[in-house]
């Protein structure tokens, strides 16, 4: 896998794998087979109404009208899934804009309607070739829109968990850190951890206000070590004691 890199806002870089051809591919074959099962569903369905109505027609226009959806899946999911299709979430991938920006909806619709060059009309070979030999694994699509497909997988390592390193006499100073949930705390960690980067001293002051008065803990420490106070202290009696 190649490597992408953005700079956030913040000034933060961040790196990411893009994903290969291979897992590509599967992806693309979760959602086609997606897309077989709903027009099997909507041919039993077709057959059904044909019992009902005796007009051709009608039994024509109802089917379409169901099946219109599934012509525009890619898109759909696409918007609405944050650059996500079943096959992308199955296989821990998805689209963002090369230089970090939020990608809009006409992003998503150029990478759609270039399907037809990429993949439809010529059995997906000029997109296959265009992400192999391209620097970023981009189609035709992501090149005209600017994006690439990324791996979302994680790699479990302690500075991107909740998990603060304490040693064994180690003494907290804050009790009443349980109240937080772990979701609380990862949330906290990971401002903290940005803020930090980035030498974003008004966040972090900030975030210390805010879990400062959800505490009312009423600390005088300074922002970073009170932040890092909380971690540990956390740490300390949810997986300590």
């Amino acid at each position: 896998m190649n490597n992408l890199q953005i700079n956030t806002t913040q000034n933060v870089n961040l790196n990411y794998a893009i994903v290969g051809i291979g897992e590509r591919i599967v992806a693309f074959f979760i959602d086609a087979l997606i897309l077989y099962l709903y027009y099997f569903l909507v041919d039993l369905i077709g057959t059904a109404i044909g019992y009902i109505y005796d007009d051709g027609w009608t039994q024509r226009g109802i089917v379409g009208l169901i099946a219109l959806p599934a012509m525009f899946y890619s898109l759909l999911m696409h918007i609405i899934f944050n650059g996500r299709t079943v096959g992308k979430m199955m296989m821990k991938m998805r689209v963002v804009s090369v230089d970090g920006s939020p990608v809009r909806w006409s992003n998503y619709l150029i990478r759609w309607m270039l399907r037809l060059v990429d993949i439809l009309l010529f059995m997906g070979s000029i997109g296959i070739l265009t992400i192999l030999f391209s620097e970023k694994s981009q189609r035709l699509g992501d090149a005209a829109a600017g994006t690439v497909v990324i791996s979302t997988k994680t790699h479990a390592k302690v500075s991107h968990t909740i998990l603060e390193e304490v040693t064994d006499n180690y003494v907290p100073k804050f009790t009443n850190v349980t109240l937080l949930t772990d979701k609380d705390v990862r949330l906290i960690k990971e401002t903290f951890e940005i803020a930090q980067k980035s030498n974003d001293f008004k966040t972090m002051k900030a975030l210390k206000d805010k879990v400062d008065s959800i505490l009312q803990t009423n600390s005088d420490l300074y922002d970073k070590q009170y932040l890092d106070t909380i971690l540990k202290d956390y740490n300390y009696f949810t997986q300590k004691l």
